[in-house]
This record gives structure tokens, sequence and C-alpha cells, in this order.
């Protein structure tokens, strides 16, 4: 897992900087789990465009992945490590010994051939899946669930990981990928290590046409607008636009949109830092 700088043998090429794909062990995907994925352009069930600036890209399937982990203490062993077009992350293909196939998102050092497991009897090992009562203080995790059952919500991009602090009572203390310190229940489940692929962060695409096949198209500054068109339209000359904020008026520099009585206030310990 690594990252290739390009020889400059092209405009496109010269600063691009892409991921190697020395993990990757299939080229195809298993027929039986993955669904067609219609693209919206932005648009609502009404046609009307509701997010600006997407619409284009390359066609692609929809993985389904695991996030409950919820076969327990049945061995699945590791068949490949894929590419998937939907996340940042790796996925891997697990082999139940059922003979049940699914998808997880693949944690760093995950290698093919190798077995893991989940539920009450299952080491703290990389790609295991744990309750937080049953990992020890101090480790790595990812695919963190928020409610019990629900399935996993946090730690999931590439790299990403959260650091079990504390355990007091029903709640386990973890370090979260933004450095917000958050309590979550023991009860939920965590899989050792972190995500794979934490090289994403890194890389370049190098021309706009990258962009485009990602499906993302190009976005016009508002300082460049009409006044009719953004609140940070329009003035003599080239002008600054003022205080930042969005089309609809929210400023976008310093201004809190999280909600005052949102539920989940109660049980970070800390925020993240600014």
């Amino acid at each position: 897992m690594g990252l290739r700088k390009f020889k400059p043998v092209t405009p496109g090429t010269r600063f691009r900087v892409g991921a190697s794909f020395s993990e990757i062990t299939a080229t195809k995907p298993e027929k039986s789990l993955v669904v067609s994925s219609k693209k919206s352009g932005g648009r609502n069930n009404t046609g009307k465009m509701t997010m600006r600036y997407l619409g284009g890209g390359h066609k692609k399937s929809y993985r389904l992945i695991d996030f409950k982990r919820d076969k327990f203490d049945i061995p699945a062993t590791v068949a490949t490590v894929e590419y998937d077009p939907n996340r940042t992350a790796r996925i891997a293909l697990l082999h139940y010994v059922d003979g049940e196939k699914r998808y997880i998102i693949a944690p760093e050092g995950l290698q093919v051939g190798q077995t893991v497991v989940s539920g009450e009897t299952a080491t703290p090992e990389v790609g295991n899946t744990l309750k937080l009562a049953n990992i020890p203080l101090g480790s790595i995790v990812h695919n963190v669930e928020i409610h019990p059952g629900r399935g996993a919500q946090l730690a999931r991009s590439a790299g990403a990981y959260a650091q079990l602090a504390a355990r007091d009572g029903k709640y386990a203390t973890l370090k979260m990928p933004s450095g917000e310190t958050r309590l979550i229940l023991v009860t939920c489940l965590a899989t050792i290590g972190a995500v794979s692929n934490s090289d994403h962060a890194n890389e370049v695409l190098g021309k706009a046409g990258r962009k485009r096949w990602l499906g993302i198209r190009p976005r016009t500054r508002p300082v460049a607008m009409n006044p009719v068109d953004h609140p940070m339209g329009g003035g003599e000359g080239r002008s600054s636009g003022g205080q930042p904020r969005s089309r609809n008026g929210m400023y976008a520099k310093g201004f809190k949109t999280r909600t005052l009585k949102k539920y989940s206030n109660r049980f970070i310990v800390e925020k993240r830092k600014k």
C-alpha cells in the first residue's frame, strides 16, 4: 500500500500522485454482493436540482458492505482485498465456514488467507470485531457503533481510527478521528485496527478531468457571481465579496450550526480541536 508519482509525460501526469493499488488482489467484485447504483445528477424525485456541481462520472456498481458483523463466533477467511469506487477505503471479501460471503471494510495490515471472527470469543487482533467491553484499553479501533446492533457509523473512511481511552460503568471513552472525546456504550461493537488506504489523503488528481470522472462538476466561485445569484456576488471590479456565507446567507466561518439541544451532547467529554 503506497503512492505512485508519475513522470511528467503529459500535463495531467506532471503533478499527479496516485495510489499504487499494490494491495489489490482481485479486479472483479463478487456478483452476489453487487447491486446497481443510479446517479441522481443532484436532482430530487421531482427533477429539481437540490445539489449543485454534481453530474456525470464513471458508472459504478454498489458493493454491499457488512457494517454489523453479526455472524458471531463463526470464523471467516479473507479471500480477496478489492478496490471499491464508492468509498476511500479498500474492502475485503470474507468466506465464512458456513458458505456465506460478505464484504467488510479492510483494515490496515489485513492479508489474504487470514482468519477473522466477531463475537465474545474473538481475540483483539486486526480484523476481529468485539464489544468495547472486551477490547484492551489503548487499542486502535474502527467501524465503531453508536447504538448497539445498528451497525458501524464511526471511523469508516480511509486511514481513520479511534482509540479506546477508558471504561467506566456502562460507557467507554473513545478519542475520535476528529480529536473529540466521546462516551459510547460498552455493548457497542468495534473492529480492531485502523482503516486501510491511509495514503488516500496524499493523492493528487493532477487534472480537472479526473474530478469529472468522480462525478464532480466545476464549481463557480461565489464572488464571480451576480448579486441575484449569491450574497457574495456583485460589486465593482474584483471585490472580495464580504463576509463568507452560503447561498442562503448562513455564515461559513465561526458560525456554530450544531443544534444546542442535540441528544448526543451529553456524551461528548471533550470537543474536537478547532
